[in-house]
């Protein structure tokens, strides 16, 4: 519920923080006759998103016990890297997102309600699709229980009221502080899907040490105990652990999060 709740807040409140910036710059420019395309683009890029989520869980529920860890294997990886990605892009890109978008908007308008919600699609569906990946290789590595599902809707829920009063400038909120915070257990979630992907590919026999445990507490701690689903589903802990999935699980943790949370370098330009 935890993991699931930090991923639905993180990128749910993006994505409502980039529909503000949208809207804002629409009724700044006396232009609301134009907020049905871009609602119309933001509502197909939720529906592609609900659409990629429904599409993973239906494919994988089709396939034979090898095809699905392969399955679960290589979409853990994919969305490790996606969201990767995406949170050193929203770090370096957060000051000018939205200028950036602003002037997409300005482009988008001379051309038409199309290229309109062809542009909201866009900016919604990045953080939609990703969102969707990322929630459904979560979901098999805690496993899709209903506390998962609630931590999903809860998250989503609390990021567009969120996304609502930092719009009406009812709540001021430390975005930089925020997403640092966010960022930083994105990263500690996506070191456990990692984990688990190391798993599934072992089980495959695709990669080595899959009998070699680091630890096994299967004998006091039940794989489905409270503590034990509790600490996999926020750190990525498994009740039996083999040293490949320490050894990627840690080495992940470390370089990212030093990575991430090294100050930026300034450049001497912009001292002088």
């Amino acid at each position: 519920m935890l993991s699931t709740f930090v991923i639905a807040l993180r990128e749910g409140l993006e994505a409502a923080l980039i529909v503000g910036i949208l809207i804002a710059y629409i009724v700044k420019t006396q232009r609301r006759q134009l907020l049905v395309p871009l609602w119309t683009g933001v509502a197909l890029a939720i529906i592609a998103s609900f659409g990629l989520g429904g599409f993973l869980s239906f494919t994988s529920a089709e396939l034979t016990p090898k095809g699905g860890a392969f399955f679960a294997g290589t979409t853990s990886f994919l969305a490790v890297g996606f969201v990767t990605w995406m949170v050193f892009w929203m770090r370096s890109a957060s000051r000018g997102l939205r200028e950036e978008l602003n002037s997409k908007m300005e482009k988008a308008l001379i051309t038409g309600p199309i290229a309109l919600a062809t542009t909201a699609f866009f900016a919604v569906a990045r953080e939609g699709l990703e969102t969707a990946l990322f929630v459904y290789a979560n979901f098999k590595t805690v496993a899709a229980t209903s506390n998962a599902s609630i931590g999903l809707v809860l998250g989503f829920a609390v990021a567009i009221i969120l996304g609502a009063l930092v719009y009406n400038r009812s709540v001021k909120l430390n975005l930089a502080r925020f997403f640092t915070y966010t960022s930083i257990a994105l990263i500690v979630v996506a070191a456990g899907v990692l984990s688990y992907g190391v798993h599934e590919f072992q089980e495959l026999g695709w990669l080595p040490g899959a009998d070699s445990f680091a630890w096994d507490v299967t004998s006091w701690m039940a794989n489905d105990s409270l503590l034990a689903t509790i600490l996999g589903g926020t750190v990525g802990f498994d009740t039996t652990t083999s040293w490949l999935q320490l050894l990627i699980w840690s080495g992940y943790l470390l370089f990212t999060l030093m990575t991430y949370l090294r100050p930026a370098r300034v450049s001497l330009s912009t001292t002088r």
